[in-house]
């Protein structure tokens, strides 16, 4: 009990995770937009350019956070720009801004002079470099976004199943599918300092994907993907804190496992099931027989 009480007086380990719990509820809720709309590459794609902002940002001695913002918010744009002028291949739009984001950020590590120790945070994340201003930049962004979420709830459902019956019923679905982007620039942005931008993607998606293993309708999937969430962050930050690794690896391994474990009860269970039923009905097969006779 001792060593749980000690863990938790450190203030690192509770703005990291004041930090994942936003960023835990942020990202599935705007994640299954994403997945059902077919864009889970989004995430993955504005993260990408957005590390080469945050090196850019440390090389003009720019606030990290801050340049990641303002470069993820370009970068949604533009792939919005960029998808409705290749209509019929949107996804080139991720190809492109992806290619970009590494080519610049290969190019941006060689000539930022930056310790293996902050590369290494903004590659995994971590859980020291999280600040206390840090917290309230993520807090006030996570509310913003959440309170857009409930408030345009039914424009954004309509538009994630069918964008041009949406548009037909009145809803201006290219402000909607620029607010969608914008939303997803914030959260990688914030996102950054404690999952890492290599893997903040994953938490749009990973989440989203274990939900839909067991879920029948969108809002349990909604409920399931943010149960999931916060309970791999919480436990990756933790086992970063006793087992010294990034914390996004291990928030990642812990979904990977929640939907591994997840896929092999379903399967269990739907087998016994379909035994049972199997059962039944050789049962009433026999009792019909012997009727007969």
């Amino acid at each position: 009990m001792g060593i749980w009480i000690e863990l938790f007086s450190f203030q690192f380990m509770q703005r990291a995770l004041l930090a994942g719990t936003i960023v835990g509820i942020l990202c599935p809720t705007v994640g299954v937009f994403l997945v059902l709309k077919r864009l889970s590459m989004v995430g993955d794609t504005i993260a990408h350019v957005s590390l080469a902002g945050v090196l850019g940002g440390l090389l003009l001695r720019l606030d990290p956070i801050l340049a990641a913002l303002i470069t993820a918010v370009v970068t949604a744009f533009g792939i919005e720009k960029v998808r409705r002028v290749f209509c019929d291949y949107a996804e080139l739009a991720l190809a492109i801004f992806t290619s970009v984001g590494l080519g610049l950020a290969v190019i941006l590590f060689n000539v930022v002079k930056s310790s293996d120790t902050s590369v290494q945070s903004l590659l995994f994340g971590s859980i020291v470099s999280v600040t206390g201003r840090d917290i309230w930049v993520i807090w006030i962004l996570g509310l913003t976004v959440l309170t857009v979420v409930l408030k345009f709830y039914r424009e954004f459902f309509y538009l994630t199943f069918d964008e041009d019956g949406a548009s037909l019923a009145g809803i201006n679905t290219k402000l909607f599918n620029y607010l969608l982007l914008l939303m997803t620039a914030s959260i990688v942005a914030v996102g950054m300092p404690i999952i890492g931008a290599l893997l903040i993607s994953s938490l749009f998606v990973l989440p989203v994907a274990a939900s839909l293993v067991v879920s029948h309708d969108f809002k349990s999937t909604l409920i399931i993907a943010n149960m999931v969430s916060i309970f791999s962050v919480y436990t990756g930050i933790i086992l970063s804190y006793f087992y010294d690794v990034a914390p996004g690896g291990a928030i990642i391994v812990v979904m990977v496992g929640i939907m591994i474990l997840m896929y092999l009860v379903k399967s269990f269970v739907f087998n016994n099931l379909k035994k049972a039923r199997a059962g039944e009905g050789e049962g009433d097969e026999r009792e019909d027989c012997s009727g007969y006779s």
